[in-house]
C-alpha cells in the first residue's frame, strides 16, 4: 500500500502528477483523478485500476482527434490506437465507447465513403470495393454499400467534367484519351466505350457522329 503525498498539475490543464510515498508514481487525467486527495492510501489494485482508466481515457481522447480529420473505420481506428501502442483490451473497450456513441459505425462508414467518392471522386463498383475492404470492412458491409452505385450514371458524369479539354482533338485521340482516364478510375469497357462515344457526339452535335464499337 501507497500514500498519496502530492497531486501536481501538469502543463497539460487536463492532467495531474500523482506522487507516491514522496515519489512521483503515474500522471492521470484530471477526471480520472477528481476523487483523489494527498493522504489517500492506495493498493496496488486500485493503483493499476487507476493507471488502466487512464489509458482508456487517452485511447478515447486519441480516437476522438483521429476522427476529427474524417470518418475512419473501425480497422483505422484500431491501427491507429495499436500505433499509440494502446493494449488490445484497451483498444477494444476504446471501440465499444465509440460505437455506444455512435461515433464508429462501419455500415455508416461504408455508405459515408461511397457517397464522398460519387460526389467528388467517381470510382467504378470495382475500385469501391477494393477501397471498402482496405479500410476493414466485412464482406457484407461492402456489397450493402455499392448495390445501388450507378456505373453509367458516374461515369458519364466524370466524363462531361473532364472531355472539355480534350474537345479540340480528332475522335481516335478523343477517345484513346477519355477512354484511358475513366480506365484509370475503374470503370469498365462496356461502360467507357457507350460514355466516350455519348459525350463526344454531344460535344461535336453539328458535326459527324460516332457509333459505339462493341
Amino acid at each position: 500500500m501507497k500514500k498519496i503525498t502530492a497531486i501536481e498539475p501538469q502543463k497539460n490543464r487536463n492532467r495531474v502528477n500523482i506522487h507516491l510515498d514522496g515519489e512521483f508514481a503515474f500522471g492521470l487525467a484530471r477526471i480520472t483523478a477528481a476523487w483523489l486527495k494527498i493522504g489517500d492510501v492506495l493498493t496496488e489494485e486500485k493503483i493499476n485500476e487507476l493507471k488502466n482508466k487512464d489509458d482508456g481515457e487517452r485511447a478515447l481522447q486519441q480516437a476522438l482527434l483521429f476522427l476529427s480529420y474524417r470518418a475512419r473505420s473501425e480497422k483505422e481506428i484500431k491501427q491507429n490506437l495499436l500505433k499509440h501502442e494502446y493494449s488490445e483490451t484497451i483498444i477494444e473497450q476504446t471501440i465499444e465507447r465509440l460505437r455506444e456513441s455512435k461515433l464508429a459505425n462501419d455500415n455508416q462508414f461504408a455508405k459515408t465513403w461511397v457517397e464522398n467518392r460519387n460526389t467528388f471522386r467517381p470510382r467504378s463498383k470495382r475500385v469501391l470495393t477494393m477501397e471498402l475492404r482496405q479500410k476493414g470492412l466485412d464482406e457484407e458491409t461492402v456489397k450493402t454499400a455499392v448495390a445501388d452505385v450507378d456505373e453509367n450514371a458516374l461515369a458519364y458524369e466524370s466524363a462531361k467534367k473532364r472531355a472539355s479539354r480534350f474537345k479540340s482533338l480528332e475522335w481516335s485521340e478523343f477517345r484513346k484519351k477519355l477512354s484511358d482516364y475513366l480506365a484509370r478510375r475503374g470503370f469498365p469497357y462496356s461502360v467507357v466505350s457507350s460514355v466516350v462515344t455519348q459525350v463526344w457526339n454531344e460535344l461535336h452535335a453539328e458535326e459527324t457522329h460516332y457509333e459505339d464499337e462493341e
